[in-house]
């Protein structure tokens, strides 16, 4: 089954991490989880400030600049994981180092997506 990772950062504790040190360790959990074929897709995202939100009321189009929600932490980036079951994705999210400096969420896909 196909599983959504989302990952989740405060981008204003930026300075606060060894960017270096977490680029390396994403780069190898992407080299495990590609080796082992559940890797199926993880584009990067850049920052929220380069975000526009789009809505559509009465056919009129609006942008914002921004992500779509005021929150503490912002969406920064998102892969799809082939895994057995839940418990196999947990454990993955687990191991992705966004799960250390900030939150990973889960979400299974559904068939045909």
């Amino acid at each position: 089954m196909q599983y959504g990772i989302l990952i989740y950062r405060d981008e204003s504790r930026d300075g606060e991490f060894d960017w270096p040190q977490i680029e390396a360790d994403y780069e190898a959990y992407f080299k495990r989880a590609t080796e082992s074929g559940i890797l199926q897709h993880g584009p990067r995202f850049d920052v929220s400030s380069a975000t526009r939100t789009v809505k559509v009321r009465d056919g009129r189009r609006s942008v914002t600049d921004g992500p779509s929600n005021d929150t503490r932490e912002q969406l920064a980036g998102v892969f799809v994981l082939e895994c057995r079951d839940l418990d196999d994705a947990l454990d993955w999210a687990a191991q992705c180092p966004g799960a250390a400096h900030g939150v990973v969420e889960v979400r299974p896909l559904l068939p045909g997506a």
